[in-house]
């Protein structure tokens, strides 16, 4: 019985019924967009699946499909707008197949370098685009935050080897990503939040935040320039927060998780000027270069001082850590990886960066396409106007309540996930819109249903 468990080819049936229900998933237009159960129902229906004897293969799936599938949320929806979604193309779910069955080691490049050397293709590019010099590169880690704690590890580790043990402190916007408390909580370093009146960090409030630390006796190892806010899709002023690192040696680095990939649009490229100056960035694929889960390029411009700071030791690593070989896992706080960047590599390889180009475009038009729609509605105002693909609004009148069932509502009808959020205490709604089968006649249905 142990044996059948490994054995290839043990499971015919079950091999093709789980390839027929990954192609049949792949083919609905769009995929039901479903929605949570509760734990008191999901006991009900699906019961104690893990026993002695096991379900078997077949029962295991069909629970699976009928059953578990059905109550998560589908974030690949065209009309799934909240958080940030997913929007994965066919060809990157596909390979993201052909990465699980083939049981690659990305750690290091004895063990894994074919696969390697394509990630680092992509991650070349990315570095490329951002003005970075030749040589820069880096991994692809779990996600945005784990790339903002790699980056900054890195950061505390360069500043320490120069200065010392120090009380240290990272400035970033007020309105930059949670994960960076998380990371300076993680650190036991200090955040200090530079105000940003605008949704976008200028000169005079980074030099005041810079002030403000050194006033409390903290050393300012990194700062965090934002190219576009998880809420709103806003990018700091990247230039000069690259201007005051370098007159002051800080470590620039950026928090792309979202909105870096908006670069890859000619039109929009200004927006970022600055991000060459940037010692680090990271970007999620998984959010709007169409990857699916879960993948972080995380991107340095001299990677020798990642490995200096993340490089890890053990007589059993020796071997790998003797050889002059680009080891990803080097680059970052981890050690065992999947190789989580070659869907990517796969779909960029397979429809070229032209057509990336244009859908991330094309996005960023529908926001601003139905951010006019908005404007013309007396019952609905803009908080803000968008800069990238995210549209946050209110609906005049409402309280939290309001939006709470409005919300419920349009996810128990299936046509819609979109979620109330908030700013400076004060409630709101938005689309953040990543997906580019995402249709403004929707957008404005939507609307309509907050009458």
């Amino acid at each position: 019985m142990y044996e059948a468990m490994h054995k290839p080819g043990s499971f015919p049936e079950l091999r093709e019924a789980v390839l027929k229900y990954a192609s049949e998933r792949m083919d609905l237009d769009p995929a039901p967009l479903d929605g949570p159960k509760s734990l008191e129902e999901l006991t009900a229906s699906a019961g104690q699946t893990i026993t002695e004897s096991g379900l078997g293969g077949l029962s295991a799936l069909r629970l699976f499909s009928e059953v578990l599938a059905p109550a998560t949320i589908s974030t690949d929806h065209p009309n799934y707008l909240s958080f940030i979604p997913a929007a994965p193309t066919e060809a990157a779910s596909l390979f993201d197949l052909v990465v699980s069955a083939s049981s690659i080691y990305g750690g290091s490049w004895t063990e894994g370098a074919g696969a390697v050397y394509a990630e680092n293709q992509v991650l070349e590019f990315l570095a490329d685009e951002c003005g970075l010099p030749s040589g820069s590169g880096g991994v692809f880690v779990q996600g945005g935050t784990l790339g903002n704690l790699s980056a900054l590890v890195t950061a505390r580790d360069v500043a320490q080897r120069k200065h010392g043990k120090k009380r240290w402190a990272i400035i970033a916007s007020e309105e930059s990503h949670s994960s960076l408390k998380a990371v300076a909580k993680v650190m036991d370093v200090e955040i200090i939040a530079a105000s940003a009146p605008t949704g976008s960090l200028k000169r005079p409030e980074l030099e005041a935040a810079i002030a403000s630390a050194e006033s409390k006796g903290l050393s300012v190892f990194a700062i965090v320039g934002t190219a576009g806010t998880t809420n709103f899709g806003i990018i700091d002023d990247l230039h000069a927060i690259g201007l005051v690192c370098g007159e002051r040696e800080i470590w620039f680095h950026v928090d792309g998780a979202y909105g870096l990939a908006g670069i890859l649009s000619p039109e929009h490229k200004e927006l970022y000027r600055g991000i060459e100056l940037a010692d680090s960035f990271i970007v999620d694929p998984h959010k709007w270069l169409f990857a699916p889960f879960d993948a972080c390029a995380l991107v340095y411009r001299e990677p020798a001082l990642a490995r200096a700071a993340h490089t890890q030791h053990g007589e059993y690593l020796e071997t790998l850590n003797e050889k002059d070989e680009f080891n990803p896992s080097d680059h970052a706080f981890n050690l065992t990886r999947r190789v989580r960047g070659l869907p990517l590599w796969f779909s960029m390889a397979t429809h070229g960066v032209a057509k990336y180009r244009l859908a991330i475009k094309e996005n960023i038009d529908l926001a601003h396409k139905i951010a006019a729609e908005i404007r013309r509605r007396p019952n609905l105002k803009l908080v803000r106007d968008p800069q990238l693909s995210v549209v946050v609004f209110e609906r005049l009148g409402w309280e939290k309540p309001d939006y709470d069932r409005w919300s419920e509502e349009l996810l128990a009808s299936g046509f819609a996930f979109v979620v109330p959020s908030s700013h400076r205490g004060k409630v709101n709604t938005r689309f953040a819109i990543v997906n580019p089968t995402t249709k403004y006649e929707d957008l404005v249905k939507i609307l309509d249903s907050m009458e």
